[in-house]
């Protein structure tokens, strides 16, 4: 039996099972962009973004804030350039310039512009300008700004020579502005009066400071197209701002006057060995100050260089105890309020004792049998006081304010001290006493010089006066206001003091070189006390002064002399009284005044 496996019979195929295909990948998206029609629309996708942003950024430019815009875009291409108002000058009473403005340029860079030039730019101006070194410069040049200042108070002439130099080399980048500098004709004359400027025109010191802002003016610009190289734009839009230029301001200073008492006053204080020394002269009638000079003074174009205290005005300024001038003032009061006259006679002792002090004269003495004309004349202390303890303290303080003491003197000058004067209610028997020979109160020299020429007056006060009027650039005048007058004692009163003051230069007075041949001369001289830094509180140092007037019986001119701490002698008549003549005696002769003719008085001075 065959088995099934061997059998005949055909085998029936089995079925094949059929697979199942996947469709194939889509390919990623990726991959698509090879359609036309895909990346056209892409295509304009981007580019309405791309438009989006210029249209929202042309809303912006034109609808919100187009002025901020427009105004930056200006700015890329126009230049501002300052044009500096021209600085009046100060001028002496007759016209004559004191200080004046010169034009000169300051030499200006555009960096952006010198920058690739920068060392051939350097090496010409260092050749052409001394004051400044190449590596100076070259820092200038290539500064990240579009301007520096290269240089400043360049002469005219130096710069054309500059720019023939950078045209030659066809060099560029470089540009000049107005940079006027102050000048003084007269050299040192009236430099502690007229003061300074630095270096950007501004008045730093005396009148160029207190008048800085008549002087200066109104600076205007000027606004230019530029191309990209920032070179002006010919034919372009342009704006221009004129500048208004400052006033010119006259004062009542004599120039050849003030020169004089410079002189004078310094040949003094080397004599004396002084610190300093002081001139003050005034028109009796005017107040107008013709002389304000000092020593030291200083070079106003080099102001820089000077030490600080040798640019002030010490006349102004500087304050101190007048000493015995003091009495030409304290003899005023007590004339006009009736309890001297020159008559009045008084018993003077060696010493007096007032408020636990005992006061002594400037000389040894016994009993002196004096007239108030000889307490005036030989400048008794004890004298003086004994004469003023007739009046009220109160009433003392009144005459002493009349005359100008305590208080500004109205001129105006930057700097200027008012003194020291205790106040009224404060005084003692001893303040009354010191105050009334000089110590105790403090003053400046043109204080002391207006209350001297309110006896020269008549007894009238005459505010003392610096600036005579203003001149604008069409030469119209304008007058300066002058303060109002007062009357401080009476005429007889005056007269009386004058009186005394001429015994002071007779021939037993204390100021026998004051004399002034031909003419009759009234004066004072001061010695008095000073404290210092040096002193530990005490009394160790002097000033010594002169003051007077000329002719006597018909006067023109006060004329004030202080010298600081001299230590080659100490006296008033001795070393302010020949400065005192020579100055007077100058004016007089200037001025054409001619003597009177009339004697002196000659008062008794004893009984």
């Amino acid at each position: 039996m065959q088995s099934r496996k061997n059998s005949g019979t055909p085998r029936r195929p089995a079925t094949r099972r059929a697979v199942r295909r996947r469709p194939p990948k889509r390919p990623p998206r990726t991959l698509r962009l090879g359609r036309p029609a895909l990346r056209l629309r892409i295509a304009f996708v981007v580019m309405a973004f791309v438009l989006s942003l210029f249209a929202g950024r042309l809303v912006l430019l034109q609808g919100v804030d187009p002025d901020s815009y427009a105004l930056a875009a200006a700015k890329e291409n126009t230049r501002q350039y300052p044009l500096h108002a021209s600085r009046g000058a100060i001028l002496d009473r007759d016209g004559i310039p004191l200080a004046i403005s010169e034009e000169t340029v300051a030499i200006t860079a555009d960096p952006k512009l010198t920058a690739p030039v920068a060392q051939r730019l350097a090496r010409l101006l260092a050749a052409k300008l001394p004051a400044l070194t190449y590596d100076e410069i070259i820092t200038q040049l290539v500064q990240p700004t579009r301007f520096e200042y290269v240089a400043r108070k360049v002469s005219p002439r130096v710069w054309e020579q500059i720019k023939a130099e950078m045209k030659q080399q066809r060099l560029a980048g470089l540009y000049t502005q107005a940079d006027p500098v102050r000048s003084h004709p007269n050299g040192d004359v009236a430099a502690n009066v007229i003061g300074f400027v630095g270096a950007e025109g501004k008045g730093l010191g005396g009148l160029e400071y207190g008048l800085d802002e008549q002087l200066s003016g109104t600076d205007g610009k000027a606004i230019y197209e530029v191309d990209a190289r920032g070179n002006r734009i010919p034919l372009a839009n342009h704006t221009v701002a004129e500048p208004k230029p400052g006033v010119s301001a006259q004062l009542t200073i004599d120039r050849d006057l003030q020169w004089y008492a410079e002189q004078r006053i310094a040949q003094q204080v080397k004599l004396t060995k002084a610190e300093s020394g002081s001139v003050v002269m005034m028109d009796t009638k005017t107040g107008e100050l013709l002389v304000a000079a000092t020593y030291p003074s200083f070079d106003p174009d080099k102001a820089a260089a000077a030490k600080k205290d040798a640019r002030g005005n010490r006349v102004l300024e500087q304050v101190y105890e007048p000493g015995s001038v003091q009495k030409v003032v304290t003899m005023a009061a007590l004339a006009d309020a009736g309890l001297i006259d020159l008559s009045t006679r008084l018993t003077v002792p060696g010493a007096l004792r007032v408020g636990g002090k005992t006061v002594h004269d400037h000389f040894d003495h016994g009993t002196l049998k004096l007239t108030v004309s000889g307490v005036v004349a030989k400048s008794s202390n004890i004298g003086t006081i004994m004469a003023a303890q007739q009046m009220p303290i109160a009433q003392f303080v009144k005459y002493l304010y009349k005359f100008g003491f305590g208080q500004p003197t109205g001129i105006g000058f930057p700097g200027e001290s008012r003194g020291i004067m205790p106040p009224g209610d404060e005084w003692s028997e001893l303040t009354r006493s010191n105050v009334a020979f000089g110590q105790g109160l403090s003053a400046n020299a043109v204080q002391m010089a207006a209350a001297v020429n309110a006896v020269a007056n008549g007894g009238v006060y005459v505010p003392p006066k610096l600036v005579r009027s203003y001149v604008d650039a069409s030469g119209n005048v304008v007058p300066v206001d002058s303060q109002q007058s007062r009357r401080v004692v009476s005429p007889q009163a005056a007269k009386q003091v004058t009186t005394m003051m001429e015994g002071v230069t007779g021939p037993g007075g204390t100021a026998k070189t004051a004399r002034i041949a031909g003419y009759r001369v009234a004066g004072k001289t001061g010695t008095a006390q000073e404290t210092g830094p040096e002193c530990g509180g005490r009394y160790c140092r002097w000033a010594t002064s002169f003051a007077g007037f000329a002719p006597a019986d018909n006067p023109r001119f006060v004329t004030y002399v202080v010298l600081q701490n001299p230590t080659n002698g100490r006296s008033g008549g001795g070393q302010g009284g020949p400065v005192f003549r020579d100055v007077m005696n100058y004016a007089l002769q200037k001025y054409a005044v001619p003597p009177t003719g009339a004697k002196p008085p000659n008062p008794p001075l004893t009984w």
